[in-house]
């Protein structure tokens, strides 16, 4: 399985994620710059963390007008795995790709710290290889995690078992404020993945947490 890795200026987290499939996992992978245009010759796209184009207007709201969002809208659609970790979750709502929004924090702070999530659906290509209910502890690092939708998108979420994750009750629970206490979402088609903690931080032991490993181990075992 072949993976791209997408960086924008600000981006931070890319080295993370190429790191994990390409040392941890042994699989291919390639950076690939944000002014690229073709993603047809991979079989799985990351879009990782950091600060695409400083945040300004609302985080991922430029990085969205990216060339490279072209392909990946396109890749999406025709069903190719793309899953976007914190920024990048905040890019795919930008460009339309999973529904509702991303607010500033609740208590308006940048938050860096390990939470709890609970696993609430494995129909999906990322949880497969999950258990309904189970807990995975990753950290999260953001200012704009608040998820937020109307109710008519949220019911449609939870009609549809498109809520990936949740924070758990445990380990300081909800952080940000996010509505149902939603932490990640798919979209209708079960291919694109939005999370705002980080499991590509959290897979391998001297991380203190190797939880996140499995996300990607789905994606692989799923080709």
């Amino acid at each position: 399985m072949r993976f791209a890795v997408l960086v924008f200026p600000g981006s931070n987290c890319d080295h993370d994620a190429y790191f994990v499939i390409r040392n941890i996992l042994n699989s291919s992978v390639d950076f690939v710059w944000h002014k690229e245009h073709d993603l047809s010759n991979y079989d799985a796209i990351i879009i990782p963390g950091g600060f695409s184009y400083g945040d300004y207007l609302r985080a991922g709201a430029i990085a969205r007008f990216s060339p490279i969002m072209e392909s990946v809208i396109k890749e999406a659609n025709d069903g190719k795995p793309v899953i976007g970790i914190c920024n990048g979750f905040q890019i795919l709502v930008e460009s339309g790709l999973l529904p509702g929004t991303l607010m500033t924090n609740k208590k308006i702070k940048f938050l860096s710290q390990n939470v709890t999530l609970q696993t609430e659906t494995t129909n999906s290509i990322f949880t497969r290889n999950l258990d309904n209910g189970q807990h995975l502890t990753m950290p999260i690092a953001h200012k704009q995690g608040n998820y937020f939708a109307d109710e008519n998108t949220l019911k449609k979420l939870q009609d549809n078992d498109q809520i990936a994750f949740t924070y758990a009750a445990i380990n300081g629970g909800n952080p940000n404020g996010s509505v149902l206490d939603i932490a990640g979402i798919i979209n209708e088609k079960r291919n694109v993945l939005g999370m705002m903690p980080h499991p590509e931080r959290a897979s391998e032991n001297i991380l203190n947490s190797k939880d996140g490993i499995a996300i990607f181990e789905s994606m692989i075992g799923a080709s």
